[in-house]
């Protein structure tokens, strides 16, 4: 009965922490759920004296092991392969106290600090309490940066940061009642280079190839899909002046 309760409160437990990772994090958290529930059960049947059973069990599946092991360590090499050729296709937005890169690939943000108490360090670095305090003085320093930061905590961390925002709570409440701005208006107007930075395109781009970027983009970064009002409003804006130069 013990054992039984353990394993309820442990699956819920996993399910909570599997449903508080961002979209693009969950299949990796889930390949590392998997891993640590084998080995709890490899730990268990130790214990209990029962292990026979897993050597059981390899011995059963040895014969299509090994006929499925070289195909799929084909499969990753090649995989591997495809990734390298795709190397550096990243998108690149930048505000006053922060530098952000999106992987076009895998949907990941990451991103540096450039300006203020914490100049320097890598946003993966920091811990909550740190977050609060980072997105406190870039509300106060640069409403693009407090944007941009946000999109970079909802697609890390879900909405769960957001229980612990109570400025942010506060400062939607005076959205709601008419007294701060529009919150979703996009920052200054973008230069050339910034323009291809956002969307990742070489400079010369043609038309054809910046509404491809555009497209791909926006699937990435809508704020459906974990993005932001801003951050699409800034994508937008991008290709609407790489067009207006081609």
């Amino acid at each position: 009965m013990p054992l039984t309760l353990l394993v309820i409160v442990m699956t819920i437990v996993a399910w909570v922490w599997l449903r508080s990772q961002p979209p693009s994090q969950r299949k990796p958290a889930i390949i590392k759920l998997v891993l640590i529930a084998a080995i709890a059960l490899v730990v268990l049947l130790a214990v209990t004296g029962r292990l026979h059973f897993i050597f059981g069990l390899l011995a059963f599946l040895l014969p299509l092991l090994r006929r499925m092991l070289p195909s799929l360590l084909m499969g990753r090499m090649a995989g591997a392969g495809g990734a390298k050729a795709k190397a550096g296709n990243q998108s690149h937005v930048a505000s006053d106290i922060l530098d952000m890169s999106l992987d076009h690939d895998s949907g990941i943000m990451s991103g540096s600090i450039l300006k203020g108490p914490m100049k320097g360090r890598e946003l993966a670095d920091l811990g909550e309490s740190e977050f609060l305090e980072l997105l406190q003085y870039c509300r106060e320093q640069d409403q693009d940066s407090a944007r941009l930061l946000e999109t970079y905590l909802d697609r890390r961390f879900g909405d769960s940061w957001r229980a612990d925002d109570d400025a942010g709570a506060d400062r939607a409440d005076e959205d709601n009642s008419g007294q701060s701005g529009d919150s979703t208006r996009a920052g200054g107007p973008l230069t050339i280079n910034e323009a291809q930075d956002i969307l990742g395109v070489e400079p010369g781009a043609s038309r054809d190839e910046i509404i491809r970027a555009h497209r791909r983009m926006m699937q990435k970064m809508h704020p459906d899909r974990g993005g932001s009002n801003y951050l699409a409003a800034r994508i937008n804006e991008a290709k609407e002046r790489l067009l207006n130069e081609t």
